[in-house]
């Protein structure tokens, strides 16, 4: 007997049902993109691994997929190599290519090239599926769909205040609650200067946006693990447990960072955000949050997540701010925004919630029965209509049992279904049956669209 086949871990198979529910995520993101002036692109699944490493940290680099070359990859390595088994290093030369981990690399490479055909600020929106080495557990997969939106060639803080909104209209939308988080990349610079630390503020970003995941104390080891001094951790101690209302912890940071240029540059921007937010009317609460770091090193202003309010799970929407990520590529001052939303994440967070919409799943909404040859053809006729009418709808391929074919409908939750024998063909009708009450009408083609489209 053959072995049952598998897919990876990580991945997942997706059924007409969940594709469903999932276009309906996708469909509504790409809607409000389009009403703040968002056009798609798309980009190769894969990168050369020299666009891809070192734009997302060490910790990063070490999730990239990487691609093995082509032909004969042994060529160019000595034993003494091959020996070593120092896998970085073989990497390096048996892969050139890599799948992209997130969108924004990409699109950053994507501006670099095509720059000359860019009519700057220049608003993208792709979505597009990503891939991480990572391991897998609830809510965190080894592939899986991004939805982002970035705004480059416009230092602006609206842009900031709109990504904002666009976040606020999506989970509105989709019925679901959620907390905005919003910090400065520059607070957090201003926070490590001014406990004494400035040369360690990747290593102090990293560990803080673990704090969540793994606690103080142990946020507090690793700090300690990296080198960072007691005296220091204790200074920041108060500081990333700062409470109170946004104006509150915005006054705090005032005079905390005082004597930081960098980290008072953070709080004014921060305050410019929050401030023109409060007069958009957002549904959503948003909220000052200086645990959060995100720890890719390519943001370098405000920094967004987004947490779903009434289910256990991570981060459902980042972003934030970089200065320089197209420098990288040989574009300098290519400064741009974006936000990413987790599709994935927000499938499961819908699913737990049920707040799909019955339309958002259901697909067909009309079954002909098929009798035979001749009530098939009549059937036809009708079904036509029905379609140029906008009603989905198919017949049962087969002249089967009655049973079988209702059944059928019934699988597929199709809520009505159209009987055609002798006597509906001699009167030039149907008879539409809906499945939910079980009630029958004869009706014309014309009066079975009218029934189905009111």
């Amino acid at each position: 007997m053959a072995a049952k086949p598998g897919i990876p871990k990580g991945t997942r198979d997706f059924s007409p049902v969940e594709m469903a529910k999932r276009n309906y995520i996708f469909n509504t993101i790409r809607d409000v993109y389009h009403l703040y002036g968002f056009q798609q692109i798309e980009t190769p699944s894969m990168e050369m691994l020299s666009t891809l490493m070192g734009k997302y940290g060490e910790e990063g680099d070490k999730l990239l997929f990487k691609i093995q070359n082509s032909g004969d990859y042994f060529s160019g390595i000595t034993d003494e190599e091959l020996l070593s088994r120092n896998a970085a290093k073989l990497a390096s030369k048996f892969c050139e290519k890599g799948l992209r981990y997130d969108l924004t690399v990409p699109f950053a490479r994507y501006v670099v090239m095509h720059r000359d055909e860019i009519t700057f600020p220049f608003k993208r929106y792709q979505i597009q599926p990503v891939w991480r080495a990572d391991r897998p557990q609830k809510g965190r997969y080894r592939e899986f769909y991004q939805c982002d939106a970035d705004v480059v060639g416009s230092d602006s803080l609206l842009n900031e205040v709109e990504l904002m909104q666009i976040v606020d209209t999506v989970f509105t939308r989709f019925g679901i609650r959620v907390c905005i988080k919003i910090n400065n990349r520059k607070i957090l610079t201003g926070i490590a200067e001014i406990i004494g630390e400035a040369d360690k503020i990747v290593d102090i970003t990293v560990a803080i946006d673990k704090l969540d995941k793994i606690g103080l104390d142990n946020v507090n080891k690793e700090l300690a693990e990296k080198g960072i001094s007691e005296e220091a951790i204790a200074k920041l101690q108060p500081i990333i447990l700062l409470s109170g209302t946004n104006t509150e912890k915005l006054a705090t940071l005032k005079t905390v960072l005082s004597d930081s240029e960098t980290g008072l540059k953070g709080v004014e921007e921060s305050e410019f955000i929050l401030n023109t937010l409060q007069t958009m009317g957002l549904k959503n609460e948003i909220e000052l949050d200086l645990t959060l770091a995100r720890g890719l090193n390519y943001y370098t202003g405000a920094i967004f997540e987004v947490k779903a309010l009434d289910v256990q799970i991570g981060s459902i929407t980042g972003g934030g701010r970089y200065d320089n990520l197209t420098g990288v590529f040989g574009m300098a001052g290519g400064s741009g925004v974006g936000i990413s939303f987790g599709a994935d994440r927000i499938f499961d967070v819908l699913n737990q919630l049920e707040l799909y919409p019955k339309e958002a799943v259901n697909g067909t909404q009309l079954l002909f029965i098929n009798f035979g040859e001749k009530e098939a053809a009549f059937s036809m006729g009708i079904l036509s209509k029905a379609r140029a009418a906008g009603i989905r709808a198919e017949i049962f391929p087969d002249a089967a049992k009655m049973k079988k074919q209702m059944s059928y409908a019934n699988v597929k939750n199709i809520p009505f279904v159209a009987i055609v024998g002798e006597n509906e063909m001699n009167e030039g009708k149907a008879m539409l049956k809906n499945m939910e009450n079980g009630e029958q009408q004869l009706v014309t083609a014309e009066e079975l669209i009218g029934a189905l489209t009111k």
